[in-house]
């Protein structure tokens, strides 16, 4: 499982987005290294697990600021189906960013 957030530098919404990903994570028992964090031109903040993007779009594009913020309820939902694609990574604790 392969877990990022991806945000331009000085992004407002990317402290209220990180919390609501390590709640998600420490809810469902996932260590925080599973999440990879990107700076650069994206729309920020974005959320992907295995390259989708949470809130539908391609996690790509024009680095503009996203209103469109996913809940940890999304959040969960997105991590839990990737887990069932691989709950043996996730049963072992083992570093999921890989």
């Amino acid at each position: 499982m392969r877990v990022e957030l991806r945000s331009v530098p000085d992004c407002p919404n990317l402290a209220s987005t990180q919390r609501t990903l390590h709640a998600a994570l420490a809810d469902l028992g996932l260590p925080l290294a599973v999440a990879i964090e990107v700076v650069g031109d994206y729309p920020s903040p974005s959320v992907l697990v295995n390259g989708v993007d949470m809130m539908g779009g391609s996690g790509d594009g024009a680095a503009v600021c996203r209103l469109d913020l996913p809940s940890e309820g999304s959040i969960r939902a997105a991590l839990r189906q990737a887990m069932g694609a691989a709950p043996d990574i996730a049963a072992t604790g083992q570093n999921l960013a890989d």
